[in-house]
């Protein structure tokens, strides 16, 4: 999640950073597969590469019904799908994002616990080149695959807010990676 990197052993974890990010430019890549069934008209409006201490943490793009999305995010149905480019913990991962959404706004304690639960068991541990994507349904929940597979839904207006508020979110730790997703920065 937007984050940066320390290097342990065998796997990084994620630990908060503020670090330069760079938007990649890939327009002419296809729709993830897992997001036909869901959103087949969704349209590329953003991209970007997360970087901590140069070290590329992952790529993360923004696909959408349409440009609406982009002066109002939290209202459309879109998906962030997330290539990382090295080894992550997935139960760091799940920690960092809890961060991160109490950072956009409230989340009470029974919240954070159920919430930080079922991340756990949705993130797995990552290696380079896997792929998380999560798909936006706004005051339903949100729907994850890992690499193309089903890996779990949450049936949470909120969570599902704050949760995408991670990247989308004006109150985001990363305003650069979100004017970059969506479509608001030119890219660098």
């Amino acid at each position: 999640m937007p984050a940066g990197v320390a290097v342990t052993r065998r796997r990084a974890l994620v630990v908060l950073g503020s670090a330069p990010l760079a938007a990649v430019a890939r327009r002419g890549d296809a729709l993830p597969p897992e997001l036909l069934g869901t959103l087949p008209q969704a349209q590329l409006l953003g991209e970007a590469t997360l970087r901590y201490l140069g070290w590329q943490v992952y790529d993360i793009r923004l696909w959408a019904d349409g440009p609406r999305a982009r002066d109002r995010p939290e209202a459309a149905r879109l998906a962030l799908e997330l290539r990382y480019a090295r080894a992550l913990d997935g139960s760091a991962i799940a920690e960092r994002s809890l961060q991160e959404m109490q950072g956009i706004g409230p989340v009470s304690r029974d919240q954070g616990e159920r919430w930080l639960a079922a991340l756990r068991g949705i993130f797995p541990d990552v290696d380079k080149g896997d792929r998380i994507t999560g798909l936006q349904l706004p005051g339903e929940g949100t729907r994850f695959w890992v690499n193309g597979r089903s890996a779990g839904e949450l049936r949470d207006a909120e969570f599902t807010r704050l949760f995408f508020g991670i990247w989308l979110s004006p109150r985001t730790s990363q305003p650069r990676l979100r004017e970059a997703l969506l479509g608001k920065a030119a890219s660098s």
